[in-house]
């Protein structure tokens, strides 16, 4: 070598998630505690964070409520995201329990290479999931609130069982018939 030498600028960074506050404690490449801040839980104060940092930025968190929220929030801008099963991490279960102590061991064990990845992948099978989720509720509540009209409303009875005729999709028969074939309507 020319007799330089290699400044490896990876930051480690692991994230204690709660509804109301992040926990992260940051460690470089020879395993240094370099940062810990204790921010909200809102979209523009973590980026403003890890804006902040320079390098290779490596993050960790532990699966929950907020893990694929926080992954799609931060994947664009670190290098690399691992959501991880907190029931894998031994090291976190030994010794004091706090949110700052499981921040640091998170950063350690990411550094260490001791994480097994739970998969987080791209969002469109997401998106479809949620979109169907979606449709099902929906169709539930309109069968909810037209049942209610039937029972409260004996009148609207008749009217609303033609809407609900209405709004279904024809039997496969009904789309292979021929309309030469049906017959005129006696009387």
């Amino acid at each position: 070598m020319d007799g330089t030498k290699y400044i490896d600028n990876t930051k480690y960074i692991g994230m204690d998630v709660h509804n109301e506050i992040v926990t992260i404690a940051v460690r470089n490449s020879a395993g240094k505690l370099v940062v810990e801040s204790i921010l909200e839980t809102k979209a523009a104060t973590i980026l403003q964070f890890i804006q902040g940092l320079r390098g290779n930025l490596q993050v960790t968190l532990e699966e929950g409520t907020w893990a694929t929220w926080l992954y799609d929030l931060l994947k664009p801008h670190v290098t690399k995201i691992v959501v991880c099963d907190p029931r894998r991490n031994a090291l976190l279960k030994e010794g004091n329990k706090s949110d700052k102590v499981d921040a640091r061991k998170l950063a350690e064990l990411l550094r260490a290479g001791l994480l097994r990845p739970v998969y987080h992948g791209e969002n469109g099978l997401r998106t479809l999931k949620e979109l169907s989720r979606s449709y099902l509720t929906i169709s539930k509540d309109l069968t909810r609130v037209m049942n209610r009209l039937k029972g409260s409303l004996p009148g609207l009875g008749h009217f609303l069982r033609r809407c609900d005729r209405l709004r279904t999709a024809p039997s496969f028969g009904m789309a292979r018939q021929n309309n030469g074939s049906r017959r005129a309507p006696s009387g």
